[in-house]
């Protein structure tokens, strides 16, 4: 899966020894999307080598490459999202199409076969009685 959007977080880097007696680090993000209702995923990077790679800093944009894996642990259940790659080579999203300036034309009503008036679907009149 993919998503992009702009780091809005770097949190702590956290490592430590697994059972097996090897070391491990893991560093997490915040990413929000560049939508009109933006929304936000953390995700992480395992592994000081891919944490060095990927030298993910807050403000940039990006697109994140990422499988979602969940676990049980003590009869709950957590999510895991985890990058495998990303890629800078983002432009900026398009800006929404733009409101039509103040004073701009306002198109005639459109006529009722049956005869009855119509309101513009751009008039501010609001003849609703709720």
């Amino acid at each position: 899966m993919e998503l992009t959007g702009k780091i809005i977080a770097v949190l702590q880097e956290r490592g430590g020894i697994s059972k097996a007696g090897n070391e491990w680090k893991i560093q997490e993000y915040v990413l929000e999307t560049m939508e009109q209702y933006p929304r936000k995923m953390m995700f992480n990077v395992f592994g000081a080598d891919r944490i060095a790679q990927f030298n993910i800093q807050a403000g940039e944009v990006l697109t994140v490459s990422f499988d979602i894996d969940s676990r049980e642990y003590n009869g709950r259940w957590y999510n895991d999202i985890r990058a495998w790659k990303v890629d800078r080579n983002v432009a900026a999203p398009a800006a929404a199409p733009a409101a039509p300036a103040a004073g701009a034309p306002v198109p005639p009503p459109v006529a009722d076969p049956f005869g009855a008036p119509q309101m513009n679907a751009s008039s501010e009149a609001d003849d609703l009685p709720f």
